[in-house]
């Protein structure tokens, strides 16, 4: 029991720090995974055992391509809803993994349940968010603003990442605080569907 509470701070850092980092996910799926591979390497963030790979030469290199295509991509007007669709199932596997990386000291089966649904859930909503967002950008821009909801993305999904790596429990804040208000955002647009005309009583 001592060893448990003694290793219980830890263990709460890097599940915010995990949920943090998901939570990057949901903007961009590389980004997150090129800028903790470096953290890795510098020794600036400690992964669990069977994630070392995270921190070698060959991830480092083929993150930091995959990111700046997937930067790049996102640019393009139209085909960034093409992205939107493919990466939404690789957005919660990411998530999945890169919250199960930071869970040091605990059982396996306990990690991975509590990656797939804080981490895989975390990333698959603010994904859906995100491109909802995106198509109501396309919607009243015919596209031309999409270019700049890309770089906010950006911008976010680096941002959350470097907060989720210095200051995790601040991230995992601000992860509940977006997770609360796209779930109020999502009831609200539900009820408005329900209240139109022709639907209900």
């Amino acid at each position: 029991m001592t060893d448990f509470n003694a290793g219980l701070p830890q263990m709460l850092i890097g599940a915010a720090l995990g949920l943090g980092l998901a939570a990057a996910v949901g903007f961009r799926l590389f980004v997150p995974f090129l800028l903790v591979s470096i953290a890795a390497r510098s020794g600036q963030v400690h992964l669990a055992g069977g994630f070392e790979w995270l921190g070698s030469d060959v991830a480092l290199v083929m993150f930091g391509i995959a990111a700046v295509l997937e930067i790049a991509a996102y640019f393009i007007p139209f085909f960034d809803h093409l992205l939107d669709t493919v990466s939404g199932p690789a957005a919660v596997a990411a998530g999945t993994v890169l919250m199960a990386s930071t869970l040091i000291d605990m059982e396996p089966w306990l990690r991975w349940a509590v990656a797939i649904v804080a981490g895989g859930g975390t990333a698959g909503l603010l994904h859906g968010a995100t491109s909802a967002l995106r198509l109501g950008s396309t919607a009243t821009t015919g596209g031309a603003g999409n270019p700049v909801f890309a770089m906010f993305e950006t911008g976010a999904s680096t941002a959350m990442t470097v907060l989720a790596l210095l200051l995790p429990m601040i991230a995992f804040a601000l992860v509940l605080y977006l997770i609360l208000r796209t779930v109020r955002m999502a009831g609200g647009l539900f009820r408005g569907i329900m209240r139109r005309p022709g639907r209900g009583d």
